[in-house]
């Protein structure tokens, strides 16, 4: 496996927000990780950029654990790994080129002209060619979201990670995401992971979903095998119904 997580606890004070996770992500799979807002998702995906470092547990990319690497290869890592935030993240004081280049002018040894031709492929590769000198404020939601798919992109990654990557958008600017996230898969042949409540998305990209909930990874399949389970909790997300163990669990404590 590219990446395995191995009983991994994280607490934010008193509060526990990883409650022994585990999980593995083969290489060139797309792996999706549902589960409510606020579910601990977005705190994965930080533990995995080694953003966060686990209380307890490990997590490991091609066999090395990354709470253990010095910080020479915590950059190198990085520039393995690419992170599509839930807001896009641009500066607003860089232009549309600026900003998808951003890591590479930072961390790289490329030209100005060599990185300018990374960031006008990188744009092609979300259909963006030709807004290099753009700012964000002159873009749509949909499009913001393309560029910082670029920016991901512009540093040839071998993983991707998005993090709801269809929020804010309307439906058919969310479809056209998804498609964008499939094909960009198919052709650069890419490990990705996919946070996200939003099934139709879910659906659409995933090869493997897993459901995280109370900190833990309680259910994993295909699309097909999740659409039919009848795990009472899986059933209840997926299908959004208003009562279920879900709901039942935290009128307990209201």
């Amino acid at each position: 496996m590219l990446i395995e997580i191995k009983n991994v606890y994280k607490n934010f004070n008193s509060k526990r927000v990883l409650n022994g996770i585990s999980l593995t992500i083969g290489k060139g799979e797309t792996k999706v990780i549902i589960g409510r807002s606020g579910c601990g998702k977005s705190v994965l995906l930080k533990h995995i950029m080694r953003i966060l470092k686990p209380d307890s547990g490990t997590i490991t990319l091609d066999g090395k654990d990354l709470a253990e690497i010095s910080s020479k290869e915590l950059n190198r890592l990085r520039m393995r790994m690419a992170m599509v935030f839930q807001g896009g993240a641009l500066f607003d004081s860089l232009t549309v080129g600026e900003n998808v280049g951003f890591a590479l002018y930072e961390h790289s040894q490329l030209s100005s002209k060599e990185i300018k031709e990374r960031v006008e492929e990188a744009l092609c590769n979300v259909e963006l060619c030709g807004i290099y000198e753009l700012t964000p404020s002159e873009l749509s939601g949909g499009m913001k979201k393309r560029v910082a798919i670029a920016r991901a992109l512009c540093v040839r990654p071998e993983v991707v990670l998005y993090d709801e990557p269809t929020t804010g958008v309307d439906p058919i600017t969310a479809d056209s995401i998804n498609e964008l996230i499939r094909s960009l898969h198919d052709k650069l042949k890419m490990t990705s992971i996919v946070v996200t409540h939003d099934m139709k998305s879910a659906y659409r990209v995933a090869d493997k979903i897993a459901m995280l909930y109370n900190g833990k990874i309680i259910a994993e399949g295909a699309a097909g095998e999740i659409q039919n389970t009848q795990h009472p909790v899986v059933y209840q997300f997926i299908n959004g119904l208003a009562k279920g163990p879900i709901t039942e669990t935290i009128e307990k404590f209201i």
